[in-house]
């Protein structure tokens, strides 16, 4: 009888190499933050050893990183003064593929696994091998801290490689840390630019640690030119906000996102354990309901550049702010699927969520008059929002303002509060100030409040409103006849006006009659709410790349106003000159239906001859 068997698998490195050359990263560009990230960890490791006094044989100031170009001999060199490596080292950290030295290092030095507060990038270990997705060979020159010998280690991309031990470095190394010199292949052709390597400096490394200097070999230097590095080390989001002026914020705003608009206002975010994260993030002033609001939001992990937009870390409605977040409990190679799966991501999305509403409320409450000032910059933010998210509404419904009709901004409790005794727990809107005018006017002559929601994305946010508050109800200033605008005496329909007025409105408007306070207009045009925002719904849904509905207009209602003298005067007519009463009851319909929406050409020039063929009867 056969016995059972236990081992390793065993994976030959020249069968897995090709397969780390094509996928391990889906942009070939990673390849530099890869081996910078190395080189970073390096340094950041020897520093610690330093202030445990675990390296006393380390003297004089340390913590730099060059990466060099040489476009002549075809090569790319990352170079740090860090820890360095001895034979052994090389040999479990370089030659062994995924063993990462980090967990080695953080496990020993930093008394955690998950090396919290480490600072150490390379939680991983297959980065140093994304050089050969741009590289036919690489070397790797390095000389321990420790004192150790120098080693070379030269590897090509089939996985063969020479280890010289007790090398003698010619300039390449100091007296410790590692150069990784990659011998760029045709592939990697476009890497040997100097642009294009400061562009991917620029955005994966530029606020790194450590310090990051790029050197082009055989390039003329300007006699003035200083030297500086391409990084800034500490970037805003890792001061204290009490820390920051604010034209250091507008600063960093500008720099990173090259938006010559200045924000609103930011949010300086610094989340301690558990979560354990920091970062900035922005209100972009949004000229338009139109405009994008997609924003950018640049996720970290140690200052080092992981992804734009990760709608797993931040709600898809807070997208469209920009800023930063520095995520060191996440992996620097990013998974979406470790995103969605994440508890950690789940709970900074919940943080940032309940950070920003309170943002909000703080702002409403501490300076109100400066808060309306920026109310219609926020506006759109809010409602899209509380519409995504109703807890976010939920956070921040008191801190909602409306834009009065008759100027300054009320809460929805300050309004309903104020119009208690004539219309409880009705809100009356206007879309256009101007086209609603007549509407307006007569609510304010009864001591109405209306209030002005003039973008699309409104009346879908009153939806949300409605439901979260029992009983409240919007009602667009034409949609109904309020109550209080209606008076006394009779208001019997006229059989003679309905006639003539069913013969010239569109075909289904209703026509009805009722008794006005206002004794000028002869009739008011109104469609229901429920039917308007039903055809707006559809209307939206089909901008948004929804399929296209032919939405049939809403039945309408002209109301007649038996208090109007003009009325009075059709009726008579009606009896003693169908033909003129016929006209003048197109004429009132005409003015009714430009209260209500713009004309079609048609409509607009029946309008024009109807009103100059009465103006001849005069």
């Amino acid at each position: 009888m056969a016995e059972n068997e236990h081992g390793g698998i065993s994976i030959e490195l020249e069968h897995i190499f090709p397969i780390i050359k094509k996928w391990l990263y889906s942009e070939k560009e990673i390849f530099l933050r890869e081996i910078v990230s190395n080189a970073c960890d390096a340094v950041t490791k020897l520093k610690r050893l330093v202030s445990l006094g675990e390296a006393g044989g380390v003297t004089g100031d340390f913590g730099k990183i060059t990466v060099s170009l040489n476009s002549e001999a075809k090569t790319i060199t990352v170079t740090d003064d860090g820890i360095g490596m001895t034979e052994e080292e090389l040999r479990n950290y370089i030659c062994k593929i995924a063993l990462s030295g980090a967990l080695d290092f953080i496990q020993k030095y930093e008394g955690t696994e998950d090396g919290a507060g480490a600072g150490i990038i390379g939680h991983f270990g297959l980065g140093f091998y994304s050089s050969f997705m741009v590289s036919d060979t690489v070397d790797v020159i390095t000389r321990s801290f420790t004192g150790a010998p120098a080693v070379k280690w030269t590897c090509s991309d089939d996985g063969q490689f020479d280890l010289i031990p007790d090398y003698e470095p010619d300039g390449e190394i100091a007296s410790h840390g590692t150069s990784v010199v990659m011998h760029i292949n045709d592939e990697g052709a476009e890497f040997l630019s100097e642009y294009k390597l400061k562009e991917i400096l620029n955005k994966y490394c530029a606020f790194m640690p450590v310090e990051i200097y790029f050197e082009n070999v055989g390039a003329e230097k300007k006699e003035d030119e200083e030297e500086k590095p391409v990084n800034d080390t500490s970037p805003l989001w890792q001061k204290n906000p009490s820390d920051c002026t604010e034209d250091e914020y507008k600063d960093f705003y500008r720099k990173v996102f090259s938006d010559y608009k200045e924000p609103l206002f930011h949010i300086h975010l610094k989340a301690d354990y558990p979560l354990n994260f920091k970062g900035i993030l922005y209100f972009p002033k949004i000229s338009s309901e139109f405009e994008s609001l997609e924003g950018q939001v640049k996720l970290y992990y140690n200052q080092v550049f992981v992804a734009d937009n990760i709608k797993e870390v931040i709600p898809e409605y807070l997208l469209m702010l920009k800023g930063v977040l520095d995520c060191p409990e996440l992996p620097l190679n990013v998974s979406r699927s470790y995103l969605q799966n994440s508890g950690y991501v789940a709970k900074i999305s919940a943080h940032i969520t309940k950070k920003v509403a309170d943002k909000l409320n703080s702002m409403f409450t501490g300076d109100r008059e400066n808060y309306e000032n920026l109310w219609r910059d926020l506006k759109t933010f809010v409602e899209y929002g509380s519409m995504r998210d109703r807890k976010f509404y939920d956070r921040i419904k008191g801190s909602v303002l409306f834009e009065k009709c008759s100027g300054g901004y009320a809460t929805l409790d300050e309004y309903l509060g104020g119009a208690k005794e004539k219309h409880e727990k009705k809100v009356y809107y206007s879309t256009d100030k101007t086209a609603q005018s007549k509407y307006i006017s007569m609510l304010a002559a009864e001591g109405i409040e209306v209030v002005l929601l003039d973008k699309i994305i409104d009346t879908q946010f009153i939806s949300v409103i409605e439901s979260a508050n029992e009983g409240v109800k919007f009602f667009r200033v034409d949609a109904e006849i309020a109550d209080v605008l209606k008076g006394d005496g009779d208001k019997s329909e006229i059989p003679a006006v309905a006639e003539v007025f069913k013969k010239v409105a569109s075909e289904g408007t209703k026509i009805e009659f009722d008794r006005f306070k206002d004794t000028t207009t002869p009739a008011i045009l109104h469609v229901s709410e429920e039917a308007r925002r039903f055809e707006d719904m559809m209307k939206l849904y089909s901008m948004n790349g929804g399929e296209a509905f032919n939405v049939p207009g809403s039945e309408a209602t002209l109301t007649v106003n038996t208090a109007s003298t003009l009325i009075e005067k059709l009726a008579d007519k009606c009896e003693r000159d169908p033909d003129l009463a016929e006209k003048m009851a197109k004429e009132i319909y005409s003015l009714c239906l430009l209260s209500q929406r713009k004309l079609s050409s048609d409509e607009l020039i029946g309008l024009l001859d109807d009103s100059f063929g009465i103006l001849e009867l005069l």
